[in-house]
């Protein structure tokens, strides 16, 4: 499974499985995976500083796609709705010191590619195509869509804005 959208799809299953046995009622489970796609090579989160600096190197003065998949589910009727979700970002050709003072932050833990685009990874980037929440981390125009059209969820669309 090394196709970057069929990745983070999957990812976000596993994580609404995860949470379907802990919902009650007619609770509605959100489950979101991010990857980012460099050329079809998925990258997730880096384990160490050095991966964090190998995939951040590589981002450097190029275009990647941030890719979301969002999972919204009802476990009660067994309601399941998937969207995946693409944000084309560019990294702008920043200098090695600013790499390498990003790096001795702990921003990039547990952040796919490595930065976190509204914190101080916006310094690496030039600009992006798309939704801007699904960089962060979540995008909420496809959650917010798939609740306007899922009968019965439609309740919670309104009450989210």
């Amino acid at each position: 499974m090394g196709v970057p959208r069929e990745l983070a799809e999957h990812n976000a299953r596993l994580k609404a499985d995860a949470a379907a046995g802990d919902a009650t009622g007619d609770e509605v489970v959100i489950a979101c995976d991010t990857v980012v796609d460099v050329d079809g090579i998925p990258f997730g989160k880096p384990e160490s500083a050095e991966d964090a600096y190998t995939m951040l190197a590589l981002l450097r003065g190029r275009v990647h796609n941030v890719i979301g998949g969002l999972v919204v589910s009802q476990p009660s009727t067994g309601l399941v709705e998937t969207r995946v979700v693409s944000t084309m970002v560019r990294f702008r050709d920043f200098p090695e010191e600013l790499l390498m003072r990003y790096l001795t932050g702990d921003e990039w833990q547990g952040r796919a590619g490595g930065y976190a685009i509204q914190g101080t990874g916006a310094a690496m980037v030039q600009g992006i195509g798309g939704c801007y929440q699904n960089v962060v981390g979540l995008p909420v125009a496809a959650l917010l869509g798939v609740l306007e059209e899922t009968e019965g969820w439609d309740t919670l669309a309104r009450r989210a804005v």
